[in-house]
């Protein structure tokens, strides 16, 4: 299981890259793993300023949708539009080229309560 040191993660199985006042946000490996192949990625939330914990998106896969919820506070100010075309990236390139939303931050005192990488294999088993 591909668990990266360098970022934060949710119960929810998303993770976060932070530069700056910015943070990236996907999907992990173990929750494409679990949803099996991804067909669509819906996101309708670019612009809007959300909360932690709001739902900014769903994911489709072959056997189940999954709401995606927001892992931070901010304004979601872009959208990986290569998921449009080929939504299967999120599961052969979770933590690259798989990424789904980026965040200008409201607050990056929130990312304190985030898992680590330990935090994060602990959960999963």
């Amino acid at each position: 299981m591909n668990i990266p040191e360098n970022l934060k993660y949710t119960k929810d199985h998303e993770w976060l890259s932070v530069d700056g006042d910015v943070a990236t946000v996907g999907i992990t490996d173990f929750a494409q793993g679990e949803l099996g192949d991804i067909v669509y990625v819906e996101i309708e939330t670019e612009g809007e300023e959300l909360d932690i914990e709001e739902v900014f998106g769903s994911v489709e896969a072959v056997k189940t949708v999954s709401d995606l919820f927001m892992p931070i506070s901010g304004e979601i100010i872009e959208f990986n539009e290569g998921l449009e075309a080929n939504p299967e990236i999120v599961n052969s390139d979770a933590y690259g080229e798989g990424w789904m939303i980026k965040i200008k931050m409201s607050d990056s005192s929130e990312l304190e309560d985030l898992l680590d990488a330990s935090a994060y294999a602990e959960l999963i088993g």
